[in-house]
């Protein structure tokens, strides 16, 4: 069974992070909810993605389950700060060369999990 993963492809996967990435620094709301070394969020992004997408398990081999919510838990991530996220995500989504029916796929995957990250 083929999965998002499958489909995104490694190069998509890591464009997308990096593209998300300048955005959200680029974010005067949630450019602070992301602090320390830039590089070392992004390959723990990627490697969480490729997992959340269905490729291999990169993220839990080095770092265990993930429990997502808990690792947020020090940050304080208001419902405002959950939308500009989704924005980012969706605009660096809406940059990839990949059908749109996918880019849709993509994106539906992250709305709930971000309401699940607001504490604030």
């Amino acid at each position: 069974m083929e999965t998002i993963y499958d489909h995104l492809g490694e190069d998509n996967l890591r464009t997308m992070v990096n593209r998300f990435y300048d955005l959200v620094q680029q974010n005067s709301i949630i450019s602070p909810l992301f602090k320390g070394d830039i590089e070392e969020i992004k390959r723990k992004q990627f490697m969480f993605l490729t997992q959340f997408f269905g490729g291999p398990g990169l993220y839990s081999n080095e770092f265990g389950h993930p429990r997502m919510r808990m690792r947020h838990m020090p940050h304080a991530i208001t419902n405002e700060a959950k939308e500009e996220w989704l924005k980012c995500m969706k605009q660096s989504i809406s940059e990839l060369q990949i059908p749109e029916e996918l880019k849709e796929l993509v994106y539906l995957r992250f709305p709930a999990v971000a309401q699940h990250m607001v504490n604030s």
